[in-house]
């Protein structure tokens, strides 16, 4: 993969992609491709009008779908109205960084949009799944920490960067996660995960802090590659032949940029007991769960 670009995706003719957040940055990014290789591919957004306006400058067969992580409720419509196969769950929407909030269950606003939003929609359209999951982390999972007493910041004073590391240290221990308990119930689906590295999108400058998002767009300028090369690791987990628990991100320094290649992540990122313990705990939260023993496809 030391060259990997969009051009080298195979075909997707005959396949169906879900694309969380796909109306901008990042899953807008990811879903041009994947709609240009021929997939069908189906944009999952809150606002449908910002979605089908997105769709509209779209090469390919695309479609638009509400879809709120923030409210289990859409969460639930939307894997309900879901009819058929899915060959792949891109899990990409996500918030970073945002003042304190709360979802429509009640969940911490960037642990309930990020890991619980993608946790119950996954475990809800698995039986439709025919081939991977992929989902979307960071490099700031190294700056996690799980507390499983206090999962949704009710005891421990806010903080945003915390809260986001949280979030996306959860997105790789639940990919660890549920690719066991795909393996342990002989399915052929497999767990992806991807990061960015430093990507420009609209995910920076929403912390409210002038002085925290005058950084980050100054980054921006300076240090970010474009959102078509973030996406490249995304496109590569979605697309190549690749073992079911693989991490991808940019191969440069520090991950910040360049084209995709397998990656490394925390000690805590790899515990499979920690791992175990956060899916019991967002099963509970979300009422939705895979049981080892499931029939999975």
């Amino acid at each position: 993969m030391n060259s990997w670009s969009a051009a080298d995706i195979p075909s997707q003719t005959g396949r169906t992609v879900v694309v969380t957040g796909g109306n901008s940055g990042l899953g807008l990014a990811t879903a041009r491709e994947l709609a240009r290789a021929g997939a069908h591919v189906v944009l999952a957004v809150r606002d449908v009008a910002r979605g089908e306006q997105a769709a509209a400058g779209l090469d390919g067969d695309v479609e638009v779908r509400r879809l709120d992580l923030a409210d289990l409720a859409s969460v639930r419509d939307f894997a309900a109205a879901w009819t058929g196969d899915l060959d792949v769950l891109v899990n990409n929407a996500g918030i970073m960084m945002v003042p304190a909030g709360r979802t429509a269950d009640g969940f911490e606003l960037q642990f309930g949009t990020n890991h619980l939003g993608h946790f119950a929609l996954t475990n809800l359209l698995l039986p439709h799944v025919t081939d991977r999951v992929v989902t979307v982390a960071s490099s700031m999972h190294r700056a996690g920490r799980i507390d499983l007493d206090d999962l949704n910041w009710q005891a421990r004073p806010y903080s945003a960067s915390g809260a986001y590391g949280q979030s996306k240290l959860a997105n790789l221990l639940f990919t660890l996660e549920l690719q066991r308990r795909l393996t342990a119930n002989r399915s052929t689906v497999r767990a992806l995960a991807a990061h960015p590295g430093w990507a420009a999108t609209n995910l920076q400058g929403r912390t409210r802090s002038w002085v925290t998002d005058r950084a980050m767009k100054l980054g921006n300028v300076l240090l970010a590659q474009s959102d078509s090369q973030g996406a490249l690791p995304t496109l590569a987990a979605a697309t190549l032949e690749l073992p079911g628990g693989s991490y991808l991100g940019p191969r440069g320094r520090n991950e910040l940029r360049g084209h995709p290649t397998l990656v490394g992540r925390t000690p805590s990122a790899s515990d499979p007991e920690l791992a175990r313990r956060l899916w019991n705990a967002s099963a509970e939260l979300t009422g939705t769960d895979l049981p080892v023993g499931a029939p999975v496809v």
